[in-house]
């Protein structure tokens, strides 16, 4: 029963990091990950303007407190397509012109 335990944890992770893939994040990356440093990036909070993240790490918080943050993996999120979110990608933009 082990090897069956571990085999769906790797398959609901590897679901996790398609779906971070799939929202433009690194596919190498969780969710949980993306969001935790979202959150240290905003003082601890996830910024209004971002309501399913914060949908989300509601969820994950109530199922294992501090989830997000207790998730960030540090040596990944370098090959994000959207690596700083809306609002810097707005100021980069207004720079390019």
């Amino acid at each position: 029963m082990r090897k069956i335990g571990k085999y769906l944890v790797n398959v609901l992770v590897g679901i996790d990091q398609l779906a971070n893939a799939f929202l433009f994040g690194d596919p190498d990356e969780t969710i949980s990950s993306r969001l935790g440093k979202l959150k240290l990036k905003h003082g601890g909070r996830i910024p209004w303007y971002r309501p399913l993240s914060k949908l989300v790490d509601w969820g994950l918080d109530k199922i294992d407190k501090n989830h997000s943050l207790d998730a960030i993996e540090k040596d990944e999120g370098k090959d994000a397509v959207l690596k700083n979110g809306r609002k810097e990608n707005a100021r980069r933009n207004s720079q390019n012109k």
